[in-house]
């Protein structure tokens, strides 16, 4: 998956994982602007009431620091960890689907789970207008939801096993809605955290919001996709946790889904009750809340998308990553196809957060001039070519197996391979956040900016759906053993097998897929990626919108 951006805007925030947090001056003060964006002058109308609330009587008030709202930060850090968690068990799911030999179409139906993040924008207005003011405005949204996540999961934990192990292979389609639910439900839960977090917080430590964004998220991925898959498999626990082996690993899908339901049952009752939405601790100055309408905020959106340029780059950001989608969306699931143990792979990931910190920090340095957007077209026919290494590390994969798993040359290869990758992406993404900072229009740049995340999110979405679905179509195989058959669908690969032949893959569609993304990706590059460079060349007056035409 792509890293998503920073927003600071209440309406569709999406998420941003560690590592996202751009040190680029210029981009902190687009930021800050954001935070405002649909109040200018809350600043100058609420300045003599921060000066009044750091005086008494003449005396000057010491304000507050972090240690005054350590419950607040812990709580926010909380509910953004048991956001990830869904998040990171539905990025789990493919693996396991993939170790049942699911299809590649199953896999591109299951992948629209992934989309309900990337769409939030569709209905964060709704969230942000309407709600029970007694009840408070972020917590009419916070506590059903969770209520809904935690119910969600309780019936997961019941009838996950019956929906992997049913006859005939894994319930695919039942799969995809109610894990397309709870990623719903995930990113509604994340619009409403954003928006209390930054009235939760004084202004003074309102910039914590995005470290607990930041850091619960990825901590809750973490615990729902890693952690998960590692104490799930029972070779993993064998070899490392256990004296004496066993034929399961130390919990099931099923447990983990049962004490998480119950954690966000729990967890979300002692919030409805005790905690307080409009609570204002004594000297503490408070971001005031934004009440801009649903109506007003759709429009806003429809007039930034009309806009000539904003337009050009929205296409430009929908087919950037076609180039790049196999390599993204099935090199991973080829790897466990061809052996490797799914908990390996995601262990893999480990070592890649502090590269995943440090990367935006030194590639800022590159993007924070006046055409942030070289970077980007510099490092696009890099990343193309990584996409070729990964289809060779595939073919590769299968020579290096032998009875006792793969040697640790091979994961070193691979850990070095996803290196190289990341500091591609990670250069592109740094590059396309710095230019949205650039361009956005200050008075309106949290909707603004929002909408230029949610276009590049779907860029990435829909291309590693239509890899995915592409795979089986383009694979050939052959029946061998039998004479007269083929293996053209699976009711002619059953009838191959029950005839006492075999399906034998002679062109996986993989690799030509690696080939065409290749092709379609350097095509882009040479004619599409010249005219984003050129984008930056339009005037500033060229990216500001006219709100009241």
């Amino acid at each position: 998956m792509e890293p998503s951006d920073i927003i600071t805007h209440k309406n569709g925030r999406q998420r941003k994982p560690a590592g996202a947090n751009l040190p680029n001056e210029n981009m902190r003060d687009v930021a800050r602007r954001e935070t405002s964006a649909s109040e200018p002058d809350i600043e100058e109308e609420t300045e003599s009431l921060i000066r009044g609330s750091d005086s008494e009587d003449g005396r000057r008030r010491v304000r507050p620091g972090i240690r005054g709202e350590l419950g607040n930060v812990s709580l926010l850090l909380f509910l953004y960890v048991l956001q990830g968690i869904p998040l990171g068990l539905a990025g789990s799911i493919p693996l396991i689907l993939q170790s049942k030999s699911v299809s590649y179409k199953d896999q591109a139906f299951f992948s629209f789970v992934f989309w309900p993040f990337s769409l939030k924008l569709l209905w964060a207005p709704l969230v942000d207008a309407l709600y029970y003011s007694r009840f408070g405005r972020r917590k009419s949204w916070l506590v059903p939801t969770q209520y809904l996540l935690g119910l969600f999961m309780l019936y997961l934990s019941v009838t996950v096993n019956s929906l992997l192990q049913s006859e005939g292979g894994p319930n695919v389609t039942t799969l995809t809605v109610v894990f397309f639910i709870l990623a719903f439900l995930a990113a509604t839960q994340d619009i409403a955290v954003d928006g209390w977090a930054l009235t939760m917080l004084s202004r003074e430590n309102v910039g914590y919001a995005s470290t607990c964004n930041s850091v619960g998220q990825t901590a809750g991925y973490f615990l729902g996709n890693v952690l998960f898959l590692a104490l799930e498999s029972a070779d993993f626990c064998n070899k490392y946790l256990r004296l004496e082996p066993k034929d399961t690993g130390i919990v099931t899908l099923s447990e983990f889904l049962f004490f998480w339901g119950m954690v966000f049952l729990g967890s979300t009752t002692l919030v409805a009750i005790f905690k307080r939405e409009n609570e204002y601790s004594k000297g503490k100055r408070r971001v005031q809340e934004e009440t801009q309408g649903v109506m007003e905020t759709y429009k806003l959106l429809l007039s930034i998308i009309k806009m000539p340029t904003v337009f050009t780059f929205c296409v430009l950001l929908l087919t950037a990553k076609m180039g790049f989608s196999a390599a993204d969306a099935v090199t991973g699931l080829k790897l466990v196809e061809a052996g490797v143990p799914k908990e390996q792979l995601a262990l893999l990931a480990v070592p890649m957060v502090p590269l995943q910190i440090l990367l935006p920090v030194v590639i800022s340095k590159y993007t924070a001039g006046p055409r942030p957007l070289d970077v980007f077209y510099k490092a696009f026919p890099f990343r193309l070519l990584i996409g070729l290494e990964y289809a060779l590390l595939v073919w590769w994969t299968s020579t290096v197996k032998h009875d006792g798993g793969f040697p640790v040359y091979y994961y070193a290869i691979v850990l070095l391979s996803y290196a190289v990758h990341q500091v591609a992406l990670y250069s592109m993404y740094v590059a396309c956040m710095a230019f949205h900072a650039k361009v956005s229009d200050p008075l309106i740049g949290g909707t603004y900016m929002t909408l230029l995340n949610t276009v590049t999110n779907l860029g990435g979405n829909w291309p590693s759906t239509v890899a995915l679905w592409m795979v089986d179509p383009l694979t050939s195989k052959e029946c061998r053993g039998a004479v007269g058959q083929s293996c053209g669908s699976p009711e002619e690969a059953g009838l191959c097998v029950s005839e006492g032949g075999a399906c034998v893959t002679t062109l996986d569609g993989y690799y030509v897929e690696s080939v065409v993304c290749v092709v379609i990706g350097l095509a882009w590059w040479v004619w599409l990626g010249k005219k984003m460079k050129r984008l930056q060349e339009q005037s500033p007056a060229a990216w500001r919108c006219r709100v009241n035409q």
